[in-house]
């Protein structure tokens, strides 16, 4: 009798999609076998770390018996002020009066006219016309006669005599420059020079048709009587 071969039967179509699946799963199997190996491998290191670690921390933490621990630092100081009251500020804000700032005066501003400083000329000695005495010699001597003061002390020692004396006429008639040429005692030095000075303005001296300061000289005679 002979054997027949079914179709139904034929396993030559299936031969191709289970080599496929074999290779599916066996590649399946080396990345899982890949995969395990590389997680075991990294716990056991990690493990190792902690490990060591741990044992680092403990040896750094354990310190020696023998030797007694620091002492503490002090505590910092604090200045505390004591409390004011507010009653009290307020009463010295009340007692202190405001300073008030006076700002500097301005400097004064030039008024009228600038001083013009008189120049003093050239004394001359023999001018063309001669300073003199309002009123002359005559009312130069009766003046003098008038004015002066025999001084006391001068009188109780006997002194007497003429003193000379020379000054200076201004161009205004005034007398300056008094000075003593021969003099008798100092009381009656000083008592001519005073008459001197005393004396009401003169007329000044001319030269060339314009007021000069003239020297002028005059002898004053004390007597006794």
């Amino acid at each position: 009798m002979e054997l027949k071969k079914s179709k139904e039967a034929n396993i030559e179509k299936l031969r191709l999609p289970l080599r496929v699946m074999g290779f599916l799963f066996v590649g399946s199997l080396v990345l899982a076998s890949f995969s395990y190996t590389t997680a075991v491998d990294n716990g056991t290191k990690n493990d190792r770390q902690q490990a060591a670690t741990e044992i680092n921390f403990q040896e750094e933490v354990q310190a020696p018996e023998d030797t007694p621990p620091p002492p503490p630092p002090p505590p910092p100081q604090v200045d505390v002020e004591p409390p004011i009251d507010d009653d009290i500020k307020e009463k010295d804000n009340e007692d202190k009066e405001p300073v008030a700032t006076i700002p500097p005066p301005p400097p004064p501003a030039p008024t009228g006219p600038k001083e013009v400083k008189k120049i003093k000329t050239e004394i001359v000695d023999f001018p063309d016309v001669e300073a003199g005495f309002p009123g002359g010699a005559a009312a130069m001597q009766k003046w003098i006669a008038e004015n002066v003061e025999y001084p006391q002390v001068a009188r109780e020692m006997g002194d007497q005599g003429r003193v000379y004396l020379s000054f200076v006429v201004e161009t205004d008639g005034s007398i300056s420059n008094i000075e003593v040429k021969r003099g008798v005692s100092d009381e009656l030095d000083k008592e001519a020079k005073r008459v001197i000075r005393r004396m009401p303005a003169w007329s000044p001296g001319e030269a060339g048709g314009k007021k000069v300061r003239t020297r002028c000289s005059l002898p004053i005679n004390f007597t006794l009587e």
